[in-house]
């Protein structure tokens, strides 16, 4: 933004927007405010937001945060869809920032991150070979990470797990960011993830979905 004042006017088209404890993620377990946008340009096999392609309405920047106060928590994560698609989030997470609020925001690891505020917790979901889409990935978006933030890989069966465990090493992630293995849910036992980290000595963390153990697949949960 180069130091100017975000035009609280511009608009974003908005799916949801919703509290509750966050499910992934080194945050697990503490609340939330999402803020889930419109729009995807991948289409992952196991996805388990395809509501968020289409449905939304325009909302302005001002009455996004207009929602967001009333929850009081100051802990939000913009998703999506992928958020990075509609170019005024910058502006959005700007004034997040301005108002007190930690940002995190969960990307495909597909679009370039490069603009994203270096104060902003990137969780970076690099995608493996069953989600149909792993070669849309942007390994150079690895280069704009800190420790502060995440990458996330979604397993879906053993080739997933090998590929990721060699995108691990061949980047030194674990030396450079939180890595999180997550099973692609109901298709990918947690514990059977777990023998393979285990077996391995794999210096991950795995993830569970822990919204899902809760609520199983309700939305705005």
């Amino acid at each position: 933004m180069n130091g100017e004042t975000p035009n609280r006017d511009l608009t974003l088209t908005v799916n949801e927007i919703f509290y509750s404890l966050q499910g992934e993620s080194t945050h697990a377990g503490l609340p939330c405010v999402f803020i889930r946008l419109t729009a995807c340009h991948l289409r992952c096999r196991y996805c388990d937001s395809e509501y968020s392609f289409y449905e939304g309405q325009k909302m302005r920047l001002e009455d996004i945060l207009d929602v967001v106060a009333p929850y009081q928590c100051r802990l939000v994560e913009i998703t999506g869809g992928e958020p990075l698609l509609q170019p005024n989030v910058y502006c959005l997470i700007e004034m997040l920032q301005a108002g007190g609020y930690q940002v995190m925001i969960e990307t495909s690891g597909s679009l370039s991150v490069e603009r994203l505020n270096p104060n902003v917790i990137k969780i970076l979901d690099l995608k493996c070979p069953s989600s149909g889409e792993s070669a849309r990935n942007d390994f150079s978006n690895l280069d704009y990470l800190t420790v502060k933030d995440e990458v996330k890989f979604v397993i879906g069966d053993h080739e997933d797990y090998q590929w990721a465990r060699a995108i691990v090493e061949k980047f030194a992630l674990t030396q450079r960011v939180t890595v999180l293995f997550s099973p692609v849910y109901q298709k990918l036992p947690p514990s059977t993830l777990a023998e393979w980290i285990l077996r391995d000595h794999l210096p991950v963390r795995l993830q569970i979905q822990l919204h899902k153990a809760i609520w199983g697949e309700r939305r705005g949960v």
